[in-house]
C-alpha cells in the first residue's frame, strides 16, 4: 500500500518515546525507543527510531503527530517538515485547565472515545496519574503522585543503606522480613489503597463509570488491585493504546478540516 494512507503518531513519555503507525483510523503496530538526541532532519526519520516493517518498506518520511511532555525534545523536531505538534486545545474536551499534561487529556479523549461513557482513566507511568471525565466529556478533575518505579528510585538515591529493587509480579508479603520486601511492601500496599480508595471514590459519584489502566506499569498495578481485592474489578480494564487513540482523534479532526478547506477552494 502507498504510504500517503500512513502516519505516524508520537507521546513522548518523561523515559521514553512511545511510537505508533496508523493506516489512516487503523492502528497497525506500537513500540518504544529511547529519547531522541539528536536534530531530525527535514526529509527523514531516524530509522533506529522506527519498526522494522516501516524501514523494510523504505517510509521514513511519515507524518508524525507529536504530543509531548518533555520540552527539549520538542526541540529536536524543528527541522522535520512532516510534523504536526499537538496541544490542548487541538482535544475536544471540557473544562481543561491550561497546565494539564497533553498526555493526560488525549489518554482521557481517547477512553471516552471508546468507551462512550464516564471513565477514570489510571495511568502508571513515571508519575501515576487519575483523570475522570463525565459521559459528556466533561473533565472531573484529578490526582498526579510518584509512579511505582520513581518511588523505588528515589529510596535508593536519598538513602545509603536502602538498595534499588525490582518490582515483583505479585504481592509480596505485607510483613516483610528483609529489606527488599520491605520496600516492596511500603509501595506497593499503599500505592493500592490509594488507588482503591480513589475508584470507591469515583464509581460514588459515576456508578456506570469504565475504569481503565493505561501506562508501562499499568497491568502491574491492575494484578496487584485484583490480587489484594479480587471481586472489585469488575468493570475494570487495561488499555495501553489511549493516548495514541486520542491522537488518533486530533489526526481525523485534522483530516477533517482539510476536506473541508478543499471543498471551499472548488466552490
Amino acid at each position: 500500500m502507498h504510504n500517503e494512507y500512513n502516519w505516524l503518531a508520537l507521546a513522548v513519555g518523561n523515559s521514553r518515546l512511545h511510537w505508533a503507525w496508523f493506516r489512516q483510523h487503523m492502528l497497525i503496530e506500537t513500540w518504544d525507543t529511547p529519547h531522541i538526541r539528536n536534530t531530525v532532519q527535514p526529509h527523514q526519520l531516524p530509522q533506529l527510531f522506527l519498526c522494522r516493517n516501516l524501514i523494510k518498506r523504505g517510509w521514513d518520511n511519515l507524518p508524525v503527530y507529536l504530543a509531548s511532555v518533555v520540552s527539549h525534545q520538542i526541540d529536536s523536531w524543528h527541522k522535520y517538515r512532516n510534523l504536526t505538534l499537538i496541544s490542548l486545545k487541538d482535544i475536544k474536551l471540557t473544562n481543561i485547565y491550561p497546565t494539564m499534561g497533553v498526555d493526560r487529556a488525549l489518554a482521557i479523549s481517547g477512553a471516552i472515545a471508546n468507551c462512550h461513557q464516564a471513565c477514570l482513566v489510571i495511568d502508571g507511568g513515571t508519575a501515576l496519574t487519575f483523570t475522570g471525565v463525565d459521559a459528556q466529556g466533561k473533565l472531573m478533575g484529578g490526582a498526579i503522585l510518584p509512579g511505582l518505579r520513581s518511588q523505588l528510585l528515589t529510596l535508593s538515591q536519598k538513602t545509603n543503606a536502602l538498595p534499588e529493587i525490582q518490582l515483583p509480579d505479585t504481592l509480596p508479603p505485607r510483613w516483610a522480613l528483609d529489606t527488599k520486601q520491605a520496600i516492596a511492601s511500603g509501595i506497593i500496599y499503599t500505592a493500592i489503597a490509594g488507588i482503591h480508595s480513589y475508584i470507591i471514590n469515583w464509581r460514588q459519584q459515576f456508578p456506570d463509570s469504565q475504569v481503565i489502566f493505561t501506562g508501562g506499569d499499568g497491568n502491574l498495578l491492575f494484578q496487584y488491585l485484583h490480587q489484594q481485592f479480587p471481586d472489585f474489578t469488575e468493570e475494570t480494564i487495561v488499555d495501553h493504546d489511549l493516548v495514541f487513540q486520542g491522537i488518533r482523534l486530533v489526526y481525523e479532526q485534522h483530516q477533517h478540516l482539510s476536506l473541508n478547506s478543499i471543498k471551499c477552494h472548488e466552490i
